[in-house]
């Protein structure tokens, strides 16, 4: 099966539509997958329900997608520096389910894993879990999460096979690999493609059954979403 696409627009040509739930990788502007993010919004989809772990900048990520106004919700944990996210939200334009950081990778984790939901502390006695069953355990409560899937799922990696194994640089594996892993399809921007046998078992992060389709970026911007320097 060749899983290898000429690039991003034909990569998501099929398997994108209207109404459906993406789930993007990235943390921050770190390890986002900026070529199929800009396809996306190219492709004029609309009524999206957007994963992540923020919607970018503006102008930039899912920043793109904000300001085409393609996404109708964001399941997030992090407004971050988008003026137009915090617009769209406070307008009641866009509809927002904050999640807590830790429970929104273990949601999309649990999804992929086929764990349909599980429980945690974190947001007890909180507005987090209001409309939530809660539970006792061990003298403590805890509240109930469902897990996240995705009709799409795009990620950013370092390097790739042509099989779809996946390497991350860094902070680019936040999120990255259990946003792969929740999609009913996903489809990989990566900066470097190996031969089959040219990445280290032991050193592949995601294997090639969670990855169906794979677009070679070598040159994405990679900007940075605070620089900050020093006089040497």
């Amino acid at each position: 099966m060749n899983k290898l696409y000429p690039d991003a627009p034909t990569a998501l040509n099929d398997i994108v539509a209207n109404g459906q739930t993406i789930a993007v990788g990235g943390f921050g502007l770190c390890g986002i997958p900026e070529a199929l993010i800009a396809a996306l919004r190219d492709s004029g989809v609309s009524g999206l329900t957007c994963i992540s772990n923020n919607a970018g900048v503006d102008g930039f990520g899912l920043g793109l997608l904000l300001e085409s106004h393609q996404i109708k919700k964001m399941i997030a944990s992090y407004v971050g520096e988008n003026k137009e996210f915090e617009r769209q939200f406070l307008s009641g334009e866009l509809e927002v389910e904050l999640t807590p950081q830790g429970t929104l990778a273990e949601k999309l984790r649990a999804g992929g894993a086929g764990i349909p939901a599980f429980f945690t502390r974190t947001g007890v006695g909180t507005q987090v879990a209001e409309g939530k069953e809660t539970r006792e355990f061990d003298g403590l409560e805890y509240v109930m999460e469902r897990s996240l899937t995705a009709d799409v799922s795009l990620v950013k990696a370092w390097k790739a096979d042509k099989t779809g194994n996946l390497v991350f640089r860094k902070t680019a594996r936040n999120f990255n690999p259990d946003v792969a892993s929740a999609g009913k399809i996903t489809v990989a921007e990566v900066e470097e493609i190996v031969e089959v046998g040219g990445l280290d078992p032991d050193c592949i992060h995601l294997p090639g059954i969670y990855v169906h389709r794979i677009i070679v970026n070598k040159n994405p911007e990679k900007r940075i979403e605070q620089r900050t320097t020093r006089e040497i």
